[in-house]
């Protein structure tokens, strides 16, 4: 019941209702009377609740199944599209869309990038759409999953770090306003991956822009998170042999479960919280006589090489990976074949404007050069966000525990970093930052664990608050009542179609699950959270 009239009450008696030819007829008009600054308006077009849009014009390498934004896309509200592109100086610039529902709710939602950029979200375009947002989006200055735009250009790279994302948000604000006849009542942000580094960004440099921010899986420290990504091409090809293979893969993942799963209180196949899992490869080498089912020690060493911090010259540069099954598997697939396209775009356009610069064995002075030149200011790793807190915005922040791109150590690093720079223990930071560590989730989506949190579309299983983190954020800001935990759901062999297999209450940071012992581990209600 409480789904229903949280619906009811933030979605339907808030929203503007229009006629369908009214509204049509408006945004055929709207383009004409547009007045934005240094923009080229390509169109506005009327789209009809369920046609079918297709981005023929988008470049394939947005087409990856990883960017999950621009395969064909059913739009699920009657919207206006706007599409634009803005001049950000005379040698950069961005494109972006606009998209406004008839059920407009007063409210406003930029959503961010993935990757290196150059792709429009259309996935979460979509999602803020349907439930009432009218939603911008943009692909943060250059198009496609490469960049070699950076080459001797710093405002393309500025408008990557941050000026993308910006002024499309001021611009998608300004056109609601324009379109709608009044300013958002309230504006929001989204985004995971890179767009959940878009959103820290927003937070620590732009405080002033929303009044609540969702961020998943960030990618910030964003250039020591190139390095981290760049050392496992070399540790992989130095290996060999030594790399385990295939077939061993299962036996690393059942010596990770076997050392690490009990620490929650349940044997379930699910690390509640990979930061106290001490997992030694060692206990894996072959004994005598075994020929199977076993490392080599050469093998443990690799393994015990993958978990670990990436060090330059003595100086910390990123934390290690955290311990959970498939992982090396993941990491294995993900980066043993060619340099990871990221670092490799990265260092070559951005950092050493070289595009012959050789990314396959970084030298630790090359990472350091790179940490220090932190290009459009990017690292994104400030722990001062009192502006942010002072305006009375709110930031929700998730990250899952089996995460191959990004490691999930990082995010309680950066909110250990802000409790230590504001001087503030979690039970003051929980007035305006929390921040929810997804078990079994890996990279913004996905995984075994409890994952459909609701962050898109293709992942939300209500639009319940307790279930759901972008309308969790909604209730904060305007509600003020904070999520204590976020219940995911976990679907029969991840098939939303077959029904439900169980739920799990996520834990606010520092909390962690445990597991009570007593019933089904696949029922919330027999788990805690502990300190």
């Amino acid at each position: 019941m409480r789904v229903n009239l949280f619906t009811a009450a933030t979605v339907v008696a808030a929203s503007t209702h229009v006629s369908a030819a009214y509204f049509q007829q408006s945004c055929n008009s709207i383009a004409s009377k547009l007045s934005v600054h240094n923009a080229t308006i390509s169109g506005a077009t009327f789209v009809q609740a369920g046609t079918t849009l297709t981005f023929p014009d988008v470049d394939p390498s947005c087409k990856i199944p990883l960017l999950r934004g621009t395969e064909p896309q059913v739009v699920s509200a009657d919207i206006c599209r706007v599409k634009l592109t803005i001049a950000t100086s005379t040698r950069s610039r961005t494109a972006m869309e606009v998209w406004l529902p008839s059920n407009w709710t007063g409210r406003f939602l930029a959503t961010g990038g993935v990757g290196i950029g150059g792709c429009v979200q259309y996935n979460d375009m979509n999602y803020g759409a349907s439930l009432g947002f009218a939603t911008s989006g943009s692909d943060n200055g250059h198009t496609g999953q490469n960049g070699t735009l950076f080459l001797n250009n710093t405002d393309v790279v500025d408008d990557f770090a941050f000026r993308g994302l910006l002024t499309s948000a001021q611009v998608g604000k300004q056109i609601t306003r324009e379109f709608y006849g009044k300013a958002q009542t309230k504006s929001y942000y989204s985004g995971c991956s890179e767009g959940g580094r878009e959103g820290w960004k927003m937070a620590q440099d732009f405080p002033d822009e929303f009044d609540g921010i969702l961020v998943g899986a960030p990618a910030f420290a964003w250039t020591e998170l190139m390095s981290w990504d760049g050392m496992f091409l070399p540790l992989i090809k130095n290996a060999g042999p030594n790399f385990p293979p295939q077939s061993l893969w299962p036996v690393v993942d059942a010596g990770i479960l076997a050392q690490c799963d009990g620490l929650d209180g349940a044997m379930d196949g699910i690390i509640e919280e990979p930061s106290r899992c001490h997992f030694n490869p060692d206990a894996l080498i072959c004994a005598p006589g075994q020929t199977s089912a076993c490392l080599t020690s050469q093998q443990a060493d690799t393994v015990r090489a993958v978990f670990s911090p990436l060090f330059a010259d003595g100086t910390f540069i990123y934390p290690a990976l955290q311990f959970g099954p498939g992982l090396l598997g993941q990491i294995y697939q993900s980066f043993g074949a060619t340099q990871f396209l990221l670092t490799d775009n990265w260092f070559r356009f951005a950092v050493f404007n070289d595009p012959a610069f050789n990314t396959t064995m970084l030298t630790q002075d090359e990472i350091i050069f790179a940490q220090m030149l932190n290009p459009g200011g990017i690292n994104t790793f400030s722990g001062d966000i009192s502006k942010f807190r002072k305006r009375g915005s709110k930031i929700l922040h998730f990250h899952g525990q089996v995460d191959p791109l990004i490691s999930s150590l990082n995010s309680n690093r950066y909110y250990d970093l802000v409790s230590e720079t504001m001087k503030m223990r979690p039970a003051a930071l929980d007035a305006f930052y929390r921040f929810f560590r997804i078990s079994g989730m890996g990279h913004c989506a996905g995984g075994p664990g409890a994952t459909w949190i609701g962050n898109g579309k293709e992942n939300a299983a209500s639009l319940d608050p307790d279930q759901n983190v972008l309308m969790a954020m909604v209730r904060w800001v305007e509600q003020g009542i904070p999520p204590d935990t976020i219940l995911g759901t976990a679907y029969v062999n991840q098939t939303q179609g077959l029904g439900v297999d169980f739920q799990r209450a996520h834990c606010r940071y520092p909390f962690h699950n445990m597991f009570s012992g007593k019933g089904s581990v696949k029922d919330p209600a027999n788990w805690n959270c502990v300190l």
